[in-house]
């Protein structure tokens, strides 16, 4: 065992030196819990592990699988999210099993029919390790797969091993917070649409608040982050689903995507996904873009219609959930009825919100009515906050 301890350490430096550690000075010097091998390798060491990975899984321009492998890991199983391992489906697309082409691995989708992994498919494994790069949203749906992983895990005996990443929306918590009878994929806790947590932070929280079927308790280690506050401003390399192209996709989302259970397009089939907003029917603006089938939308809403809107490639980094985007299309939109589509509550996380659009609330009006549930929810949160 000191052999193969001793090889793996030769190994792991001369990857590190090698191909990990001159990537790590930009982006404020932050370090992934993916890239602290030493936190984390010894325990994956003669253990079967598995691996809830996609494609934006990466240590330096290794993928993590790739990493692990390189360094005699025994990894049994991958499991893949929402938009598929290599990160390539459509949202809402179902996303089958397969085997990786690279690896020969087999691949087992949560996303579907199967969102939380079986007993049968967690069979052989000692060791799970998690590594998505969220982007701190509430109806993302990485969040509720890893709810999924550590309910199944907890319930085999597995350890569970969360690499955390950064968070780029941490630097604000926003929100109305998720009411029980509007719980979906979309939204399982009782958060606010940006409830300022890394995605190990949030794991947390659903372990101490006991939010997995009946109040069990996942064996749970977080890979912390190094030189990271929730201020620090981060990019993602890489976009974390095929809808989300830069950082200020990202930045946007918490807000444009309550326009998604609407008429509105907000830049599916265009390759300003979540930077722009527009429909057919709205008041004739110098901005207009018409969505087609392109990488990530095979077949986006109003495909092919000339729509009217706005252009917010140059809005500043929000620092709240901004509604103004969706009160003004709804007030210009001339087909009221027809505005608001099936499933909007459970993306507004309350049944309350589209009344109160039709009522003309102003934004201050509907945010006051947050304000208590998002008091309540950062006392519950500043338990499980690992970063300043």
């Amino acid at each position: 065992m000191c052999l193969v301890k001793g090889i793996l350490k030769i190994t792991f430096l001369f990857f590190l030196f090698g191909g990990v550690l001159p990537l790590l000075h930009a982006q404020n010097n932050i370090v992934p819990g993916a890239a602290q091998f030493d936190n984390y390798l010894q325990k994956l060491v003669g253990e079967n592990v598995g691996i809830l990975a996609h494609q934006a899984s990466r240590v330096g321009k290794t993928h993590l699988v790739d990493s692990l492998l390189a360094l005699n890991i025994h990894i049994k199983k991958v499991f893949a999210p929402e938009h598929g391992f290599r990160g390539d489906a459509d949202a809402g697309e179902t996303v089958a099993d397969e085997k990786d082409i690279q690896t020969g691995l087999p691949i087992l989708s949560l996303y579907g029919n199967n969102k939380k992994p079986s007993p049968e498919s967690l069979e052989g494994i000692s060791v799970m390790l998690f590594d998505l790069q969220d982007v701190g949203v509430r109806f993302y749906t990485y969040l509720s797969t890893l709810h999924y992983m550590m309910e199944a895990c907890a319930e085999k005996g597995i350890s569970l091993i969360i690499l955390d990443r950064p968070n780029p929306n941490a630097h604000y918590t926003d929100g109305p917070v998720l009411e029980e009878d509007c719980k979906s994929f979309v939204g399982m806790h009782p958060v606010p649409i940006v409830p300022g947590m890394t995605i190990g932070e949030y794991a947390q929280m659903i372990n101490g608040e006991r939010w997995l079927n009946a109040e069990i308790q996942c064996d749970l280690k977080v890979v912390p982050l190094k030189n990271y506050t929730h201020q620090t401003p981060y990019e993602i390399p890489l976009r974390p689903s095929p809808n989300l192209p830069n950082a200020h996709s990202i930045a946007l989302y918490p807000s444009l995507c309550l326009l998604e259970p609407t008429a509105i397009s907000v830049g599916r089939g265009t390759e300003m996904q979540f930077q722009i907003l527009g429909h057919p029917k709205l008041p004739k603006t110098i901005f207009t873009f018409t969505p087609q089938p392109n990488y990530g939308a095979k077949n986006p809403k109003l495909k092919g219609q000339l729509c009217y809107g706005l252009d917010l490639r140059n809005f500043d980094r929000p620092k709240r959930i901004e509604l103004q985007w969706l009160i003004q299309s709804y007030r210009n939109f001339p087909d009221k009825e027809n505005f608001f589509k099936k499933g909007f509550f459970r993306i507004a996380g309350n049944k309350k919100l589209q009344k109160q659009l039709e009522q003309g609330m102003s934004e201050n009006q509907i945010r006051k009515t947050w304000e208590s549930d998002l008091k309540e929810f950062k006392k519950i949160r500043k338990k499980y906050l690992i970063y300043p």
